[in-house]
């Protein structure tokens, strides 16, 4: 029979997503022998998080100043907002270090399956925005059902604003092999191709 905080650690981390009850056992078990002060060092963490880190006001990533970095920065291209769906595709978008506009972040996808509209999204903070000298919108939605109609949706609503409104390429992964790629993905691939 395990303590009762020990129990309670493991109800806890197993609502962490990608943890399972085992998973959960064994981090508990590791926190359990780990060193007192690197176990404050992680609940301090944890702690600061949730007191410091928020959404920017402009652009809805995630930050500890508002507005973000890249909002305050001056060097940033203005006329070209990247519209993603979660701030982790910012840092996948900047990894590249190819754009050099700014961002929007939607916090979620179209998806009336699971009751997500139009209206639980921040798509009027994108739409205020378009007046600010904003000549392109980059649609950089998942490629996914529901990436794709935020994507088309996002685009009937911005095309009439007069701003140009264009949409990452997609389609075969560098590295990988044809006879292995589906057919959704083979048909974006010759969709989305270009002139050499």
């Amino acid at each position: 029979m395990l303590p009762d905080p020990l129990i309670r650690l493991i109800d806890e981390l197993k609502r962490l997503p990608g943890i399972g009850p085992k998973g959960a056992q064994r981090l508990a078990f590791h926190l359990l022998k780990t060193p007192r002060e690197q176990t404050d060092r992680l609940v301090d963490a944890v702690r600061d998080v949730k007191e410091c880190v928020t959404y920017c006001s402009t652009c809805n990533s995630i930050t500890d100043v508002d507005p973000c970095a890249l909002c305050r920065n001056e060097d940033r291209d203005r006329r070209v907002i990247c519209v993603v769906e979660e701030p982790q595709n910012v840092a996948a978008v900047e990894k590249t270090r190819e754009f050099k506009g700014l961002y929007h972040v939607l916090l979620g996808a179209l998806s009336p399956l699971q009751g997500i509209g139009p209206d639980d999204l921040k798509i009027k903070g994108l739409l205020a925005r378009i007046g600010d000298g904003v000549t392109e919108v980059i649609l950089a939605t998942n490629p996914n059902v529901e990436g794709e109609a935020t994507a088309i949706y996002l685009a009937r609503l911005l095309k009439p604003l007069g701003v140009r409104v264009t949409r990452i390429a997609m389609g075969v992964p560098v590295g990988s092999d044809l006879e292995y790629t589906d057919e959704v993905t083979m048909h974006k691939a010759i969709e989305g191709r270009r002139e050499v």
